[in-house]
């Protein structure tokens, strides 16, 4: 069965805590109103960092004194750091089998099922999607390898490209897990299906904190039928949520795998809980920096923000 976008309201996952009140008596009969002190229950944002350096060479052994963090512009003070995240990671596999990328079909395959089996650990969880014409749930979240083979083994073709509504879904369906959250997609980039727009897709992203690995997919460089405006989309979304985009040309879609599992494996995890922020304000954007060195000396990976709602508001 394809999946359909679903739009109802979920909670409001930033909320703050409610203000106490308490009532104070007093002498002969007489009691009067007090307020308790103002208590805000402000939640713990998460933001999943990336290092390298001018080489493209992966930077570790960073300490939580060599990162600065701000939101909106306004300093934050690091309340948790983890060199390596030991936090269960949830990835969903999209893998577009549309015409224009169909006939890649068996080597996706294969290298998808090399990442699998490199990547899980008993703690992890993966999901796979199909997408095409329509999105297909071919197997849910879960820890066993073998259900993953079997579902690429389903892997069907067909001619039109819902990659915004793979990434809407696919977001949507992390969002309620607990640790990382990734999608990796496989696609050239051309959506053809026209259901949701890119600013959906990416709003859905970030909502759902979830980091976008896009293995862009594409004809030989200089074909007519070359899609560049969605091979910046891909790279973009992945630049605004924290994840990186590779070339399946730069060594082949197994290396492309490897260089995703790499970047996975050396995050760190730096978490904050914010403060004096701005009133009124929905999209709260956040900017890691390391004091210490030039600007030009490290490329950071990291989301660029988060929404203060879980879900766009209805009009």
């Amino acid at each position: 069965m394809p999946l359909r976008r679903e739009r109802k309201r979920l909670g409001v996952r930033w909320a703050a805590g409610l203000v106490g009140m308490a009532l104070a008596a007093g002498s002969a009969g007489n009691v009067a109103a007090q307020d308790s002190p103002l208590r805000i229950d402000v939640k713990l944002v998460n933001v999943f960092v990336n290092v390298t350096d001018a080489t493209g060479a992966i930077v570790g052994g960073l300490a939580r004194d060599d990162f600065s963090i701000t939101e909106d512009g306004r300093p934050q003070q690091i309340a948790v750091f983890e060199r390596q995240s030991e936090l269960p990671l949830n990835l969903t596999l999209a893998i577009d089998v549309s015409g224009s990328v169909y006939k890649d079909r068996v080597q996706e395959t294969e290298a998808a099922r090399h990442f699998v089996h490199a990547l899980m650990r008993p703690q992890d969880q993966m999901g796979l999607l199909e997408f095409a014409t329509e999105v297909h749930e071919l197997t849910p979240f879960t820890n066993k390898v073998a259900q993953i083979d079997h579902g690429l083994d389903r892997l069907r073709g067909d001619f039109a490209t819902a990659l915004y509504d793979a990434i809407y879904l696919g977001a949507d369906r992390l969002g309620p897990k607990q640790g990382r959250k990734v999608l990796a997609l496989v696609s050239d980039g051309g959506d053809t299906v026209n259901r949701t727009t890119y600013a959906e897709a990416l709003a859905q992203a970030l909502r759902k904190e979830v980091m976008i690995y896009s293995i862009i997919d594409v004809p030989i460089e200089a074909s007519a039928g070359r899609d560049l405006g969605g091979e910046h989309a891909l790279i973009t979304l992945a630049e605004q949520t924290g994840g990186k985009h590779f070339y399946v040309s730069d060594g082949g879609l197994d290396k492309a795998f490897a260089r995703v599992s790499d970047d996975l494996r050396t995050q760190y995890l730096l978490g904050y809980y914010p403060h004096h922020q701005e009133p009124g304000r929905n999209f709260h954007r956040i900017q890691v920096t390391i004091p210490r060195a030039a600007s030009t000396s490290f490329d950071i990976r990291h989301r660029t923000g988060y929404y203060a709602d879980s879900e766009p508001k209805k009009n």
